[in-house]
């Protein structure tokens, strides 16, 4: 059975950071495509960043290059999302997702119903 779930979410005000973690079981993360996905109040969920952990290949949404960094530690089977100069659209319930493959990952990646398994999701709140 894979598990995920996050940690590090909370409440910053704008321009601060925030590092989230995501602990995977059950398998391990190796060959597989991770990512962070974020979903705002009234707002469909949307890709944040991916990772493919065997090559290290990152894919970012447009919104948050520059500012996030997605990275793995695969020994701990933890993947991890580097927040920085945080703004209050950020603000959104933020999941982990994993998948064995993502066919077409260059322009499929940030699609939810390209990845099986899901946190619960951690809560991060910017304010201004």
């Amino acid at each position: 059975q894979v598990q995920l779930v996050e940690f590090g979410g909370g409440s910053v005000q704008a321009g601060g950071s925030l590092r989230l973690s995501c602990t995977a079981s059950g398998y391990s993360v190796g060959n597989y495509f991770m990512a962070w996905f974020r979903q705002a109040p009234g707002k469909e969920r949307e890709g944040v960043a991916c990772i493919r952990v065997n090559t290290g290949t990152t894919y970012y949404a447009d919104a948050v290059k520059g500012r996030f960094t997605i990275s793995q530690d695969n020994a701990n089977n933890i993947l991890y999302l580097q927040m920085n100069s945080l703004k209050p659209e950020d603000t959104a319930m933020y999941y982990c997702a994993a998948e064995a493959y993502v066919p077409s990952a260059r322009i499929l990646w940030s699609r939810p119903d390209r990845y099986k398994y899901w946190g619960q999701g951690t809560q991060v709140t910017v304010s201004s």
